[in-house]
């Protein structure tokens, strides 16, 4: 698959999460076969502005696969602006966000709310496109609701306005994160222009990704929550896809990778935020062992990498006396 003029290798990327996709876990999805990424969402408005913690987002590694930052707004000029400023970093491309239902977001214009303005939609596509030399992608929803399932109409404006790669959320707004997923409307997309489409809701193994991958035809998918505590999810997929035999993870390895997860945030952050945000990840992590709830009780009060150790060392235990 090429996003303009940018190889993909591969079928399966992480979908941008806020609050979740940091460094940390992009780089070790890409470790364990993830061949694309998206930054955490990032306000057009607070680059533009020079806010330091929408700059963040706007960061850029090798580690990182094929990746870009996603931002949001609803001002065509200020998005290619801050467009602009994102490219500085040297990434292989910009996304912009048309899918997001959190009300601060879609609420205040941007996000899903733009699948309800096509034509503001097209403008800031277009604005972005002319601000940038990489390629520009967007991110969308079905919808913004079940009476406005406007995703192909959208798209086919999105290409028209120069974007070179579209990833839909097979839900509408109004869905936010619930069942069921509505991957009809994705195929319709697919149908409707001749730009790579990406398949995102519900992926969760390599199963669920073929299934998807074949009904749709879409390029490749993106693994959103599926990866929370489960980095392994792309090294399923690949094996899946590619014919191959996959052996999960014991509890011990799984461990491993969380301890060295928590040890790469401290590197990326301030210790005081890594661990604060650690106990959200350790609890994915854990999530589904014997006894997780006790665990998790344990992850509210991470302080240190000891806690975290702790909390593993506990885990183990209780497999073992299992």
């Amino acid at each position: 698959m090429k996003i303009g003029n940018i190889s993909v290798n591969g079928k399966a990327g992480l979908a941008p999460m806020a609050g979740a996709t940091d460094r940390a876990m992009r780089e070790l999805c890409v470790k364990f076969g993830a061949v694309l990424t998206i930054g955490e969402l990032a306000s057009s408005k607070g680059i533009v502005s020079g806010d330091e913690r929408s700059r963040k987002y706007l960061e850029t590694y090798p580690a990182f696969g094929v990746n870009g930052p996603q931002l949001f707004g609803n001002e065509p000029e200020i998005m290619a602006k801050a467009a602009k400023k994102a490219e500085e970093n040297g990434p292989d491309f910009i996304d912009i966000n048309m899918g997001c239902p959190a009300p601060k977001i879609a609420g205040n214009g941007g996000g899903s709310a733009l699948m309800r303005d096509l034509p503001l939609a097209s403008e800031i596509v277009s604005a972005v496109c002319e601000a940038v030399d990489i390629p520009v992608t967007v991110k969308m929803r079905t919808g913004f609701d079940t009476d406005h399932i406007t995703a192909p109409k959208l798209a086919e404006i999105c290409e028209t306005a120069g974007a070179k790669m579209l990833t839909v959320h097979g839900r509408t707004r109004n869905q936010m994160y619930a069942p069921p997923v509505d991957y009809e409307t994705i195929k319709q997309v697919k149908a409707a222009v001749k730009i790579p489409v990406v398949a995102n809701g519900d992926i969760v193994d390599g199963k669920s990704a073929k299934r998807v991958l074949d009904f749709t035809g879409c390029d490749m998918v993106l693994v959103g929550r599926a990866a929370l505590g489960n980095p392994f999810v792309f090294k399923e997929i690949n094996a899946y896809l590619n014919g191959e035999n996959y052996t999960p993870p014991s509890l011990e390895e799984r461990l491993e990778v969380c301890i060295k997860q928590i040890e790469m945030m401290t590197r990326y952050k301030p210790e005081f935020i890594a661990f604060l945000e650690a106990r959200k990840h350790v609890s994915w992590y854990i999530t589904g062992i014997k006894g997780a709830a006790s665990l998790r009780r344990m992850c509210g009060e991470i302080k240190s990498m000891e806690d975290v150790k702790n909390i593993c060392k506990a885990a183990l235990s209780l497999q073992e006396k299992e």
